[in-house]
């Protein structure tokens, strides 16, 4: 593969220069680990390799559907080892916004999202509402009714949910608009992602989307490319982030928040960004690296 631009294609000499100057790997996980619940091929002895090598890894993914706890048990029932202290998910960086933000503990979360926010959230002493159980819930388009909402809702986190409807999206609006100094938070701005193996589906973005549009607000993005992971992660492995590299599938995402945050990066093609799309002149993110797969890595120090 050639690509014009200032990205590399990773050949034998180029993967050894990059474990010789990196001590951590952060991986994206959906299009770069696994697709939907099948494990991408290679992976389990990549990973195995780093972490013989003495690699810190931690898996940084923007899908908040899950916490940390649930997301150690889909990677246990794909055969990998990994602990939940080497996840950090955009649903936790939520829930430690609101934390390290010294949110009101008297006031409420609206969650527009699935279990994964929840579960953060209250692990992190917060009160919520919203969530899988108003997925049934319609609002009433009548004359003379008045929508209620809940007065003491201080911030609408909003992300992946493949339960939306008007009824959340109503509860959130007013939220937003009507309560005083309510907060408005993305765990992430995807526009697709890969839920299932075979294709893409509408992402968090296209929910975001539809409350900055009856808000007219934007949010607080806490998920890639915003930086304020990185500063959990620095705190954990107290690491230069130069002695990082950020691997993923997306570059407006993956890359983007690796660059930004001043970690080398690996671009791989198992998941949204394709090589035509790297190469395509309208593109100015530009990876340090780019390879098909994670697997690569491994593959290519062997030769």
């Amino acid at each position: 593969m050639e690509c014009s631009g200032e990205s590399r294609a990773l050949f034998p000499g180029s993967v050894k220069a990059l474990l010789d100057s990196v001590e951590a790997f952060l991986f994206d996980c959906d299009g770069v680990i696994w697709k939907g619940d099948k494990l991408i091929e290679g992976v389990p002895q990549t990973l195995e390799m780093l972490r013989a090598r003495g690699k810190k890894i931690v898996f940084v993914t923007n899908n908040s559907t899950k916490s940390r706890k649930q997301y150690a048990k889909k990677f246990h029932s794909l055969g990998l080892v990994v602990s939940e202290d080497e996840i950090f998910s955009s649903s936790f960086a939520a829930a430690m916004f609101l934390k390290t933000t010294d949110f009101p503990r008297e006031k409420k979360v609206y969650v527009i999202g699935e279990e994964g926010i929840l579960e953060e959230l209250q692990l992190a002493g917060f009160t919520c509402l919203g969530g899988p159980e108003d997925g049934d819930k319609r609002a009433q388009l009548k004359p003379n009714c008045l929508f209620e909402h809940d007065a003491t809702v201080g911030a609408v986190v909003v992300g992946l949910d493949q339960y939306i409807n008007y009824y959340k999206l109503q509860y959130g609006t007013l939220c937003i608009r009507e309560n005083p100094g309510c907060l408005y938070i993305a765990t992430n701005r995807d526009a697709v992602g890969h839920m299932t193996d075979l294709q893409e589906w509408p992402g968090a973005g296209c929910i975001v989307g539809a409350i900055c549009g009856s808000t007219k607000k934007e949010p607080i993005v806490v998920g890639k490319p915003s930086t304020f992971m990185m500063d959990f992660l620095l705190q954990k492995f107290q690491l230069p982030t130069s002695k990082m590299c950020m691997v993923g599938d997306r570059l407006d995402t993956d890359i983007l928040f690796g660059q930004n945050a001043g970690c080398k990066t690996l671009l791989v093609f198992t998941g949204v960004t394709t090589l035509s799309d790297l190469q395509d002149p309208l593109n100015n993110i530009h990876p340090d690296y780019y390879t098909s797969k994670v697997s690569d890595i491994f593959e290519l120090l062997g030769q």
